[in-house]
């Protein structure tokens, strides 16, 4: 495996993987200090997670993919639009085949195909679908800094990896203290939200891998997480916060933006 700052690619990936994880799991803390939160901190946490979700899909990823593919020859637009587009589709086959539940929802509302698993089980699931593209986006964004193509460089990757660790905090929270304020107990309530998060480091492993065995692939793999980003985006974390139709998540999605698009810009 070449080296790459001093350090081999995969363990960037991982150590990135495992700081975005360490946050999700930071934020179930509170939940031993209380079990009342406003509605609208956590509305405002959603929005704020999206518009970190939305920046990074553009600053990090698909401006990246349309300058790579460009310096490798490619049609600059078409790996972009391909691959945004493939990455949707996927996270939208996996939301319709995967068995899941979203929080706040009786088990009767569970997606995917019947199954008679528990509603703990499901919970873990829709989580798990929910953090692969950050985790994904985390390591295809070290493996595309590796390379030296087009824009991608470790202070991108380091940006994105700052950002989506930064709104996984609150997201850590906003899975926590509703647990608890449902009745859970409070390490149950704690331990579900370090375990909304363990998925990242693995796919962002397995994400940097990918990239490093076939560098041509680069720039769609980098616009296939920002498409996968983005479906989590639309499908779940907009309508969950505009349930009670409020400002608050809008204006975390605006503040959200903002804070990732300074992180890219200053590091990247």
């Amino acid at each position: 495996m070449m080296e790459f700052s001093g350090f081999p690619l995969l363990l960037q990936a991982l150590l990135a993987g495992l700081f975005t994880f360490g946050m999700t799991a930071l934020g179930g803390i509170p939940v031993f200090f209380t079990r009342e939160v406003s509605r609208n901190f956590l509305d405002s946490c959603l929005g704020a997670a999206a518009g970190v979700m939305i920046a990074a899909s553009f600053w990090s990823l698909l401006a990246p993919s349309i300058e790579m593919a460009e310096t490798l020859g490619m049609t600059p637009w078409l790996p972009a639009l391909s691959g945004f587009l493939a990455g949707g589709l996927c996270l939208l086959a996996l939301d319709k085949i995967l068995p899941h539940l979203h929080k706040n929802k009786d088990i009767s509302e569970a997606e995917g195909v019947h199954t008679t698993w528990r509603r703990t089980t499901l919970l873990i699931l829709a989580i798990t679908i929910h953090n692969i593209p950050e985790g994904l986006a985390v390591g295809v964004a070290f493996g595309a800094a590796r390379s030296g193509l087009g824009s991608a460089d470790l202070g991108g990757a380091l940006a994105l990896a700052l950002g989506i660790g930064l709104q996984n905090f609150p997201e850590g929270a906003a899975i926590a203290l509703p647990l608890r304020r449902e009745g859970w107990s409070t390490w149950k309530s704690c331990w579900y939200a370090a375990l909304s998060g363990l998925v990242e480091p693995v796919a962002a492993v397995l994400g940097a891998m990918l990239v490093s065995l076939a560098q041509p692939i680069l720039p769609f793999a980098l616009a296939f997480a920002a498409g996968a980003m983005i479906f989590v985006v639309a499908e779940e974390l907009i309508p969950e916060a505009q349930q009670n139709g409020s400002d608050f998540p809008t204006v975390g999605l605006l503040v959200g933006f903002a804070i990732m698009m300074l992180l890219d810009v200053a590091l990247g």
